[in-house]
């Protein structure tokens, strides 16, 4: 029997046939979970087991704690007769379920969470006081991915951009560092942000089309907007379709500021670089998830936790100097829609995050945690960046409406792991039960409780508490005029964007181009292709040129001529370097005639090397030797693997099975005996350029018309084929198969 770990498991025992009826307390939670560290509402350990949060005891009961004997039948006057006012049960059981969904967040409603640990390395020290950045300091951590544009029930895979919020809880309070998995944005002043989510939202008269920016109403905008051309090209490439959140990059977007112990200020930003490198989807496979599974990316990372692949990313900062004009080698700092290439300013590791973790209920923690740029710590500052500006304002405005009052940091996920003494009272859900009288400052009744902090030096302490207060940078701002306007510096709206798909390699430009092509497509005006076509040409002739042809329109002459000195950065580009292969998924195709010795011996090698073996088989009957079967050939689809090894002998349609059984039986092609859903598999897993091992007689290789000399074929014993699999799955995927 096999001894692989095969993630998936949806409860934490093995239920029974029958429904079982003798009384037990709960079941505890799956290894693979953690719920919130348990905290008081004012952020004091309570000592009490973390499951005392959870539902308790074996009998069924009301919301007060009163049991009951039946909750399958309402109260009604006779079995016939109509249903009493006074079912108590009722009552409160429907009024809950009528009120158990809160508003979804208006942008990045689509998420999924997972608790985690960041450890500090300590090499950001001397910019910064923040001590959750100080040598060998472990932060547990809350981190939420989610897509932007789509509502909850929308699908992973769509293409947009990917929220990376995660949430430190630290000695000195919680820090949010809320980015994405672009490092620019559309727009470089908060008040337009309105304006860009109502562009890329579904049309308001017909409600569609979901979840994505293949539309008039989000092409109209950008097209109007030069400062939208560098999101929206990171968009139209392979980074807004990632592989999974696991191969997702991360950025804070914006330059905050760091303040370290002699009060000296430098600027940073932020960058999450993930340990399995920076992987996407094919276009095709893409939309092919989005119907076959549109959980995938949750799925994905749930999957890889319980596994025990864990998901690590490196915490890195570029670091400037706090200069006057807040510039970096002609690049405004304070422009969100500006990137400072990696070749001029390296990025520097400064901690680890692992997510080791998912959460116990998905409402209760990736629903209800509540993000947000404000939330800051002493050594960390925000800068005039007028987007970050906004959204100083914007996230906790709405937190208040979505979570039911402004005591949300009091929900458990969202609770600091620090001592609270806010002087806050009163309000929709109060969970704290404050004592004293006097919540108001100064105050004598209280004894003076709460006192002000200070920081370390501070001359004008006097008796405060000398502690690491948040500091507020005492800013020079000079005379100045209350204006309405961008500085020049924010005008150059085309370089940049030429830097990005110059950087990229051939196939991620093509990759580019048939976005472009697709979603102009999509545009019912002409105007509007028109339009966007001429920023293309602003860009980069040959982009403009190949979506043009597209889209058979005539090609524009550039009214701003195209960068010509820009140096490439081989940071943009996700391809050409190679990666570990943890929490990889590889299918192994089985049928009737393979040797279950063989199949065990390739399972064990593949989780031997910290991926994860499926075993794909003609249906969920257990192996020969009794090891059970993940997918059979009707749930089977190449999308979900990275790479597959066929150890198929006949590889025939099973003489019991019928196209009404399984559309994908049909046999368009004439393939004569080769099962269809096989030759389907190996085609389009080597349409998406992934590896292959095909044994040596299996009639699936010519079936499929996949040519056995092509890099990341290979054909022979499994067995001996699976180490030259490992190696062309370390670059994702094999891309020189389509030079």
């Amino acid at each position: 029997m096999v001894t692989s770990t095969i993630p998936g498991k949806p409860g934490s025992a093995t239920p029974s046939v029958e429904e079982p009826t003798a009384p037990r307390e709960p079941l505890p939670a799956a290894p693979d979970q953690r719920g919130p560290e348990n905290v008081s509402a004012t952020g004091v350990p309570t000592g009490a087991p973390e499951a005392s949060r959870a539902q308790s005891g074996a009998a069924l009961t009301t919301a007060q704690g009163v049991r009951l004997r039946d909750t399958d039948h309402s109260l009604k006057a006779g079995s016939r007769g109509p249903t009493l006012l006074q079912d108590h049960h009722l009552r409160e059981k429907i009024t809950h379920f009528d009120h158990e969904r809160i508003p979804e967040r208006v942008v990045h409603a689509r998420g999924a969470g997972a608790h985690g640990v960041f450890d500090s390395y300590g090499t950001a020290a001397g910019i910064t006081r923040a001590t959750f950045l100080a040598e060998k300091v472990s932060t547990p951590v809350f981190t939420r991915f989610s897509t932007v544009l789509g509502s909850r029930g929308s699908a992973d895979t769509v293409r947009d951009t990917r929220g990376f919020a995660t949430k430190f809880y630290t000695s000195e309070g919680v820090f949010d560092l809320v980015g994405n998995n672009i490092p620019v944005f559309f727009i470089q002043d908060g008040i337009k942000f309105p304006d860009v989510i109502h562009a890329g939202k579904p049309h308001p008269d017909r409600e569609i089309p979901q979840a994505q920016s293949a539309h008039d109403t989000f092409w109209d905008f950008v097209s109007l907007h030069p400062e939208a051309q560098h999101h929206t090209i990171w968009n139209m490439s392979d980074r807004g379709i990632p592989r999974s959140y696991r191969t997702m990059e991360g950025f804070g977007v914006h330059t905050f500021r760091m303040i370290n112990a002699q009060n000296e200020t430098t600027l940073v930003k932020f960058h999450w670089k993930p340990k399995l490198g920076v992987h996407s989807l094919t276009w095709e496979e893409a939309q092919m998830i989005g119907g076959l599974d549109p959980d995938f990316h949750r799925r994905d990372l749930a999957d890889a936790i319980e596994a025990g692949a864990f998901p690590q990313w490196e915490l890195g900062l570029q670091v400037f100097p706090d200069t006057p004009d807040q510039m970096f080698e002609g690049i405004d700092l304070l422009d969100p829609t500006k990137i400072v290439p990696e070749e001029l300013v390296p990025v520097q590791p400064v901690g680890l995050l692992t997510l080791n973790a998912n959460p116990k209920n998905f409402f209760a923690e990736t629903e209800q945690v509540a993000f947000h740029p404000g939330h800051l710590v002493p050594g960390i500052d925000v800068t005039n960046d007028p987007l970050l500006q906004a959204r100083l304002f914007s996230y906790i405005d709405t937190q208040i409406t979505r979570l039911g009052g402004p005591n949300f940091a009091q929900i458990p996920v969202n609770r600091p792991h620090a001592p609270v003494n806010d002087m806050f009272r009163d309000g929709f859900h109060q969970d704290a039960v404050h004592e004293g009288v006097a919540p108001y400052k100064p105050n004598s009744l209280d004894g003076g409780c709460p006192f002000h902090a200070a920081i370390a030096g501070d001359p004008n302490a006097g008796d405060a508490l000398v502690d690491a207060a948040f500091i507020d940078v005492p800013e020079e701002l000079g005379t100045v005029r209350k204006v309405r306007e961008n500085p020049q510096s924010f005008e150059d709206h085309y370089s940049q964007v030429t830097l990005f798909f110059r950087s990229l390699s051939p196939v991620e430009q093509q990759h580019v181009i048939q976005a472009y092509t697709f979603e102009l497509g999509k545009c019912y005006e002409q105007a509007i292709r028109e339009r966007q076509l001429q920023h293309l040409a602003n860009i980069d002739g040959y982009l403009a040129a190949e979506v043009a042809r597209g889209l058979g329109l005539p090609v524009p002459e550039p009214t701003v001529p195209p960068a010509e000195d820009v140096v490439p950065s081989p940071a943009l580009s996700q391809v050409g370097k190679e990666w570990p292969l943890d929490g990889r998924i590889i299918g192994i195709v089985t049928d009737d005639t393979s040797d279950a010795e063989v199949v065990h011996g390739l399972r064990e090698a593949i989780d031997a090397k910290g991926m994860v073996p499926l075993v794909i088989a003609p249906t969920g009957a257990p192996l020969p030797d009794g090891s059970p079967v993940q997918r059979t050939y009707l749930t089977a689809r190449s999308v979900e693997f990275d790479a597959l090894v066929f150890a198929t002998g006949s590889a025939q349609v099973d003489a019991g099975t019928h196209p009404n059984e399984d559309a994908k039986i049909a046999d368009p092609a004439g393939a004569g005996t080769v099962d269809p859903r096989l030759t389907l598999l190996a085609a389009e897993a080597y349409r998406h350029a992934k590896a292959m091992v095909f044994a040596d007689l299996t009639p699936v290789l010519e079936g499929a018309g996949v040519d056995r000399e092509a890099p990341g074929v290979f054909v022979g014993d499994p067995a001996t084929k699976l180490q030259d699999l490992f190696t062309a799955m370390t670059t994702h995927r094999v891309w020189q198969r389509f030079p």
